[in-house]
This record gives structure tokens, sequence and C-alpha cells, in this order.
């Protein structure tokens, strides 16, 4: 009266498939590093502070992070599960680069007014 059960072993996805994901994913995530790095330099030159610095340097390494992070905790689900963490990183790094933006315009209204 031995009971033999088999559980079979979870299936992976095709490295190649997780990969075209990754990089169709991490061409949109270079592209807010990049445009991070270009706001960082047309700002350098306005007498920017420690805050104002932070900001931008947040702004650059936030989109590594968020890929580094959804690539981390999607690489080993499925295919959709995968897309949609890659998804949700990358909405994650839009509100933090609108954040910024935000910030910037702000710092930017303030020195325009008069008697600042």
């Amino acid at each position: 009266m031995t009971e033999t059960t088999t559980t079979a072993a979870p299936r992976r996805n095709p490295t190649w498939l997780v990969a075209t994901i990754a990089g169709f994913f991490g061409l949109f995530y270079a592209y807010a590093v990049w445009n991070a790095v270009a706001f960082m330099a047309a700002q350098s030159g306005d007498g920017t502070g420690l805050q104002d610095w932070a900001a931008l340097i947040l702004a650059v390494a936030f989109p590594i992070l968020a890929f580094a992070a959804s690539f981390a905790i999607g690489s080993r689900r499925k295919l959709w599960e995968f897309a949609l963490v890659m998804l949700v990183g990358l909405a994650l790094t839009a509100v933090v680069w609108l954040n910024v933006i935000a910030y910037a315009w702000n710092a930017v209204s303030l020195q325009l007014v008069p008697g600042s």
C-alpha cells in the first residue's frame, strides 16, 4: 500500500524569450536613463543646489534600479507575468520622472517670481 506520486518539475521559460522581453523593455528603460542624463546636463549650469542634484541623480538611478528589480522579480514567472512586471516598473519610472520634472519646473518658476 505504498503510494507513489510524481510531480512534474515546473516548466521554465526559454531563455531567449525572457531575454527578448527584457531587451524590449530595456530599450524604454534606457531611454528614461538617457533622457535623465540629458536633463541633468541641461540643468547643471543653473546653479543647482544639493536638493536639485539629489533629484537629478535619482532620475538617473531609478530606471536602472527599477529594471533590475523588475527583472529579479519577474524573470522566473510566466512570460505574460514577466512582461507585466516590467511594464509596472516602467510605469513607476514614468511617475518618478514626472515628479522630477514637476520639481524642476517648480524650482524654475520660483526663481522667476520677482522679489525672491
